[in-house]
């Protein structure tokens, strides 16, 4: 946590730019399962993304010669040096609060991730309350979390296979809902995780969850995942939100924290 202080107070005052990041060790009934199924499974819908869009939306580490994905690759490198050290497979991303850039960073890690061509990735998007994937990645969701856990759609169909330079990402995405609370905590959510999860030791689960300290949906989450990328930002997240959410994560693995919009002098300056 001192390291972390140290890193966030080191950053105030200075020119921002986007794109650079810090990061350094842990703080302290019935249904059709994925894959598990004797009838035919169904591929899942295939998508070439617009890489224009992704670029607009700066998302980048789908190709490993740009620059600026090299602050994700170095992250990938970190996070899953540690899961595979533990046997973790899935992996939440949170913030303390909103416009961090979590959702950002959960992106661009899984793209990252997917370029290995020995790993499949999978990125859900939990935030239910306020969701942003499909939208950053330029996709439509016409189903996706909610239709699963609705009923009205299995897990295998709602997904889809996203495709962008050397990246294949699995992507499961959701529209957003109010009663985000019910749902998160429900067994048809359980039962979802429960699915995704089951799927075989290559596949990297990565679930974008809403900001930590905004309501109950990560704590409820927590017990179903094995680690824990905080995301903060500098000019946004303050010491005391951050030693917030450090009480809350104290029985959590967390894996790495991350401090985005990191000043311009500090931008090859990786971990805090």
């Amino acid at each position: 946590m001192e390291n972390i202080r140290q890193a966030v107070e080191r950053a105030k005052g200075r020119p921002q730019q986007h794109g650079g990041v810090g990061f350094e060790p842990s703080l302290q009934p019935n249904r059709r399962s994925f894959g598990d199924t004797n009838e035919p499974k169904e591929r899942a819908e295939e998508i070439e993304l617009d890489l224009a869009h992704l670029h607009s939306k700066r998302i980048v580490a789908y190709d490993g010669k740009d620059l600026h994905s090299r602050h994700f690759d170095m992250l990938r490198t970190e996070v899953l040096r540690s899961m595979d050290l533990k046997g973790w497979k899935t992996l939440a991303v949170t913030s303390p609060t909103p416009n961090c850039g979590k959702t950002l960073t959960a992106i661009n890690l899984a793209l990252s991730m997917a370029r290995q061509p020995e790993r499949q990735v999978l990125l859900a998007d939990l935030d239910l309350r306020k969701a942003q994937v499909a939208g950053s990645l330029g996709l439509k969701c016409r189903e996706g979390v909610l239709g699963v856990i609705e009923g009205r759609i299995d897990v295998d169909r709602a997904i889809i296979c996203a495709r962008a330079g050397g990246s294949r990402l699995e992507v499961l995405p959701t529209a957003s809902t109010s009663d985000s609370s019910d749902l998160v905590g429900s067994s048809a959510m359980k039962n979802l995780l429960h699915d995704i999860t089951g799927h075989g030791p290559s596949r990297i689960i990565i679930l974008d969850l809403p900001p930590l300290l905004t309501g109950h949906d990560v704590i409820t989450i927590l017990p179903q995942v094995d680690c824990v990328l905080l995301v903060a930002a500098v000019g946004t997240s303050t010491i005391s939100e951050i030693e917030e959410c450090n009480k809350h994560l104290q029985t959590t693995d967390v894996v790495r924290f991350v401090l985005n919009k990191v000043p311009e002098s500090e931008a090859g300056y990786a971990y805090c």
